[in-house]
């Protein structure tokens, strides 16, 4: 037993080390590839689902319910609720594939002391009014706070214990956050982007892990945004153009199936 090497890494690692008291193998083998045929736009894609993770973005009350932020400022909230269906079939099945779900909400410090000015003014466009950790009129929750009901994810979409759950204070969320660590921990290499808005905080953060290396599937179908309709179609010519590739939620699950 004392020769015995130990695991040293997160349980769903996708790389690790061994070690005992007299050394340590940094070599110890990664998991066989599990290849997966998408169909996609512009080109079909074959992504390894042992390296590929799901990130749900903002699916979180403030966007997506009444009462939140978005239908304080008389924006359309029920627009960012159509990923919701697609994501309830979506998900399970991508966790019965052993694929990390990463939920990337808003959730600002109660102080705010991150946030410089420029991003306090995109919630607060005269400086009155409610913006971000300001408390919304009849639900009392702090505009897009960590650990309140405004940040906190829809009812109808369930997080299971194995889910991750990472904080974000920008539009991307690989800014200023440990979501790039966690995916590289993971030893992901293709992400799914889902959720709202999709030519803002979708897009950004996907613009991103480009940028990053990683390889980018938007899922059409499980984002929305309540922006005009002229904006997506910029975002998924874009996407295709320069930063990944577009399908969607019914592709996925087909794929699974076969």
């Amino acid at each position: 037993m004392a020769n015995k090497l130990h695991p040293l890494g997160a349980p769903r690692a996708g790389h690790v080390w061994r070690a005992n008291a007299r050394e340590v193998d940094m070599a110890a083998p990664t998991a066989k590839p599990r290849p997966l045929r998408i169909v996609a736009a512009p080109q079909t894609v074959t992504v390894d689902l042992e390296r590929t993770a799901i990130v749900v973005i903002d699916m979180q009350n403030d966007f997506c319910s009444q009462g939140g932020w978005v239908d304080h400022i008389g924006g359309d909230w029920r627009a960012d609720r159509k990923p919701i269906k697609p994501l309830q079939k979506l998900l399970p099945a991508l966790r019965g594939a052993r694929v990390p779900v990463i939920w990337l909400n808003w959730g600002n410090r109660p102080d705010l002391a991150n946030m410089p000015p420029n991003q306090i003014h995109i919630y607060k466009r005269t400086g009155t009014g409610v913006g971000l950790g300001d408390p919304l009129p009849g639900k009392g929750a702090p505009v897009l706070q960590k650990d309140s009901w405004a940040a906190a994810v829809v009812d109808e979409l369930e997080q299971q214990p194995q889910d991750i759950r990472v904080d974000k204070h920008r539009i991307s969320g690989f800014w200023d956050t440990p979501l790039d660590s966690i995916l590289r921990n993971l030893g992901t290499r293709t992400i799914l982007f889902t959720g709202v808005n999709t030519d803002q905080c979708v897009l950004h953060s996907l613009t991103d892990a480009s940028f990053l290396g990683y390889g980018c599937l938007l899922v059409e179908d499980c984002c929305a945004t309540n922006s005009p309709d002229f904006c997506t179609q910029a975002t998924l010519w874009n996407v295709k153009q320069c930063f990944g590739f577009v399908t969607n939620s019914s592709k996925i699950l087909q794929a699974l199936k076969k």
